[in-house]
């Protein structure tokens, strides 16, 4: 028996075993294989990863340099940073598996290998967590039971489509790699992925000609701001196919195709009608092919061999059906239903992580890929903490003058909501009267509405939603996104921000369920109270005092009806003569006797910025000696030396 049972050791079960350890928690990590990351030791076939491995950032800052790493899990372990591993922009796949055995390795995991789970089922139980326990049977006839069950085995089955003839195709997954096999051939690809723009990369320069096929059009990454599809680094054939270089790209539903086999073993292409009326005994010479009416067709040459590159899907068949375990719908049936919050939808404490749970965001976000499940595993494991141990989300309270400067370091340098763009989340939950507020990092806004019962956190006065988005009509397969004045770099405009930027909600409550089902298409929350993008920038550095953190703090002003404005202390003490009510910088810093003591540079430089009155000629009636700024508080503001707030503070001293 184990409190958690974790099915697979790849970068997400791994990931998940990482967590689970450092909490102190009862689990284990079935991996079938004799090493962690297995699916890597294969694939990609040709050996390069396409997740990049940005070494250099100009940046010290640790958590900034993880929006560019896109291959480290998370750890304390300074040592298992990929950087350390690789020096390629893209690194060699073998490289991975290194590293992720390190990664088990050096941090002691509870892993257990050559343990291979072929079946899981139910043990109802009303004394357990979720009033079931799962049990799972290795091929050894082995039996564990666990209260809780992480999947993480990703999508590892091979996409086949049937067909007449399809007994003639290879698969990607076992065709050679070796160039010199295809010198001087006719090769038709079936997909059009990275998976097959990387086969026919690898033998565009010794084939006759390459075809691809596929029923959807190519969708490059760089338009579809999804990194999950055609990346620059796999698409040689599209130059050659638009620069009449003999390959080419075909859209048509494989369903509807037939390969026929000649004698001298060539394939030749037609379609399944053509096939289905004929005398099954007749030789080759009886069928109908599209060319025999249609003298152009396409595929009317031969082909020497037919690869299928299609992808993979999630492996359903160990999981018994009282698990109600099921395929998704659409574009997502390789991929199990599961809910926001990574749980099944048929079975509570059933998580799915990693490559698995990509449904959640399919073509939207990074949940698919190690730079991005890497976040939804953590938070999957903090949603776990409160519901069994009363663990709350990890938070922290902050007085609101701090509500900008908060804000602003977060967007400036969280790599979660940086990579999980509109689907993590942080969560700024306003206390009463607005005086101080609570800060959750990296919440799945999916189940926003569940907040107080996934968190164990109120959010009974308000909250803030931080999240990074693209511009609602900016991504698509058929987008120029290269086009003039694709950026805005006006603060007025910032809604109209293409590239990726911080958007802010607020909300007065807590949006129901109810509101959650409603939410307007393509917008990944339902209709704030208000809204604030912070414009786009460049150099993904929003940190200008005019064009970010002004109109920001406005907007933070409005929805909380109060001034966040800093001040120095000659100002509140002004204040405190002509205000009924100071702003909060001034009841929670002055009126306290909080701050720090002027010095001659800082009055120098407050005077000169049109903050501070030149006292230097100024005769204050001459009836006592100029004194020492170490003296007393009365003393200080005698002589004027006015606390402040720190020295970064006066930066932005003509806007505050």
């Amino acid at each position: 028996y184990h409190d958690y049972c974790v099915i697979g050791a790849g970068p997400s079960g791994l990931q998940a075993a990482y967590f689970l350890q450092q909490a102190g928690r009862d689990y284990v990590v079935f991996e079938r294989s004799h090493a962690p990351g297995s699916f890597f030791a294969l694939y990609p076939r040709h050996r390069k990863l396409i997740s990049i491995n940005k070494r250099y950032t100009g940046k010290s800052n640790s958590e900034f340099n993880l929006r560019h790493d896109w291959n480290s899990l998370l750890s304390h372990d300074q040592r298992l940073l990929f950087r350390r591993y690789s020096r390629d922009f893209f690194p060699d796949a073998d490289t991975m598996v290194r590293y992720l055995e390190d990664f088990a390795s050096l941090l002691k995991l509870r892993v257990q290998y050559n343990t291979a789970i072929i079946h899981v089922t139910l043990e109802r139980d009303g004394q357990a967590w979720n009033g079931h326990y799962f049990l799972l049977t290795n091929q050894d006839r082995q039996n564990y039971k666990c209260s809780s069950l992480l999947v993480a085995t990703g999508t590892w089955v091979p996409n086949v489509v049937n067909f007449p003839g399809s007994e003639y195709v290879e698969g990607y997954e076992t065709v050679s790699i070796n160039p010199e096999d295809f010198a001087g051939q006719t090769v038709l690809i079936l997909g059009r992925g990275n998976s097959a723009f990387e086969t026919a990369e690898n033998i565009l320069g010794v084939t006759n000609f390459i075809h691809m096929v596929s029923r959807s059009r190519v969708r490059l990454s760089w338009a579809t701001h999804y990194v999950g599809d055609l990346r620059a680094i796999n698409n040689g054939l599209l130059d050659t196919y638009q620069l009449k270089s003999l390959d080419g790209l075909l859209e048509g539903d494989l369903e509807d195709l037939a390969i026929v086999k000649d004698k001298k073993g060539k394939l030749h292409i037609t379609l399944r009608f053509y096939l289905e009326n004929r005398n099954t005994s007749a030789g080759i010479d009886s069928i109908t092919f599209p060319q025999d009416e249609l003298d152009n067709f396409a595929t009317r040459a031969p082909y020497d061999r037919v690869i299928r590159c299609l992808g993979w899907k999630f492996d359903f068949s160990i999981y018994n059906r009282t698990l109600r375990m099921m395929p998704g719908k659409g574009n997502k049936k390789k991929y199990p239903q599961i809910k926001p919050s990574y749980e099944s939808r048929g079975t509570r404490g059933l998580f799915v992580l990693g490559t698995a749970s990509h449904s959640v965001d399919f073509r939207k976000s990074a949940g698919g890929f190690i730079h991005g499940f890497r976040y939804t595993t953590r938070a999957v494991h903090r949603l776990l903490e409160n519901r069994h141990h009363g663990v709350p989300w990890p938070s922290t309270v902050y007085p609101v003058t701090q509500l900008t400067n908060s804000i602003i370091k977060r967007v400036n340098e969280a790599s979660g909501l940086y990579q999980m763009f509109s689907v993590l989340a942080d969560i700024i939950l306003l206390r009463e009267n607005s005086t101080a507020f609570e800060y959750l990092e990296e919440y799945p806004v999916g189940v926003l509405a569940e907040l107080e019962m996934q968190t164990g956190r109120k959010a009974s006065n308000g909250l803030f939603v931080i999240i990074m988005e693209y511009g609602r009509n900016f991504s698509g397969a058929d987008k120029d996104v290269f086009y003039y004045n694709r950026a805005v770099g006006e603060a007025q405009h910032a809604w109209q921000s293409n590239f990726l930027h911080p958007v802010i909600y607020y909300y007065k409550r807590l949006p129901t369920e109810h509101e959650m089902r409603l939410q307007p298409p393509d917008w990944p929350l339902p209709r704030p109270d208000a809204v604030h993008h912070i414009v786009e920038d460049f150099l993904t550095d929003w940190t200008a005092p005019n064009a970010h953190i002004l109109p920001l703090r406005r907007f933070l002003e409005n929805c909380l009806s109060t001034d966040l404005r800093n001040f120095f202390a000659e100002s509140c003490f002004l204040f405190a003569f002509t205000r009924q009510k100071l702003p909060p910088f001034c009841r929670q810093g002055y009126v306290r006797m909080q701050g720090l003591v002027g010095s001659e540079g800082l009055r120098r430089h407050a005077v000169e910025a049109g903050l501070l009155e030149d006292y230097t000629h100024t005769d204050f009636s001459g009836d006592r000696p100029p004194v020492s700024h170490e003296g007393s508080q009365d003393q200080l503001l005698r002589d004027q030396a006015i606390p402040v707030r720190p020295l970064q503070h006066l930066v932005n001293a003509k806007d505050e």
